[in-house]
């Protein structure tokens, strides 16, 4: 493997829209870094609206989770090594 793979440690990029009501980004940011492995977690955003990305190997527990919380929708994934290596992630 290429030492510019190696160091991807985590291999979807997850990115998804949240809508719902009384969200909390810090919450859902708390709750992704205790319960989710990954890096690179962004939550932003307000009470009916979150964006939300996330580099993980198991993008379905971040999007199972945040279907909890309301709507998901422009959801993202991509698979970081391929993409590296100039392919359709």
């Amino acid at each position: 493997m290429d030492e510019d793979f190696e160091e991807i440690n985590y291999t979807f990029d997850t990115q998804l829209l949240l809508e719902g009501k009384n969200l909390s980004d810090d919450k859902i940011r708390d709750y992704i870094t205790e319960n989710i492995e990954g890096d690179c977690l962004l939550v932003v955003g307000d009470e009916e609206l979150i964006k939300l990305h996330f580099h993980t190997n198991t993008p379905g527990k971040v999007i199972d989770y945040c279907c909890t919380l309301g709507e998901v929708y422009d959801v993202v994934v991509e698979n970081m090594p391929r993409q590296a290596k100039g392919l359709k992630g």
